[in-house]
């Protein structure tokens, strides 16, 4: 049972639930380092507190969520440019690029349905508040002194910066910190709108 100082605490680290003040936050960090790991146990903490969260994960290889033979797999192999599947307990809407451009972080978060906070798993160069992952296991080095966008680290081991660090273990602070550190969407597009300028 948590006591009325921890209630409170809790509550002043929540966002205000109101879809005009969607935050952004990404997690950024090099392949091993436990990203997917981190929001997967980060998710119901954040739940927890009464958040909506959504996620934006950028992959660096092809994939598919469809499966050969399905019927929507055969609506995009037939020249589709869109394919929506719904069900009872879940929609999905497919766009095939074909020849268009790979779509960017400003273009994705604006088709994010309204919600509390949405994380970003990967898009490392962009000019999105972001908290670096790092792992001292996979034996690369820090990004965030190279990268003015980040602005927090959550670690497996002590390191030496200037900004805000977490234990990458303590999912509870990791959550602090995201609480405390997402920005407005609006502020978010207006910089990522600003860097491709």
């Amino acid at each position: 049972m948590l006591d009325v100082a921890s209630v409170e605490l809790l509550n002043s680290r929540m966002i205000v639930a109101d879809p005009k003040a969607t935050r952004v936050l990404g997690l950024v960090g090099w392949s091993g380092s436990g990203k997917t790991t981190l929001i997967t146990k980060l998710l119901p903490v954040l739940i927890a507190r009464g958040l909506k969260v959504s996620t934006l994960k950028h992959a660096h290889h092809e994939f598919d969520v469809d499966l050969p033979g399905k019927d929507s797999y055969e609506h995009r192999r037939a020249g589709a440019a869109e394919v929506i599947v719904s069900s009872a307990t879940r929609w999905v809407q497919m766009h095939e690029l074909r020849d268009e451009p790979e779509q960017g972080l400003a273009q994705l978060l604006r088709r994010m349905s309204p919600c509390d906070l949405i994380l970003v798993e990967g898009f490392k160069r962009d000019a999105c508040p972001k908290i670096e992952v790092y792992r001292a296991a996979v034996g690369k080095p820090l990004i965030h002194p190279e990268d003015r966008h980040i602005v927090a680290v959550a670690s497996d081991s002590p390191i030496e910066t200037a900004l805000p660090s977490v234990d990458l273990n303590d999912i509870s602070a990791v959550a602090d910190l995201i609480c405390d550190l997402a920005q407005p969407l609006d502020a978010v597009l207006a910089a990522l709108d600003r860097a491709q300028g």
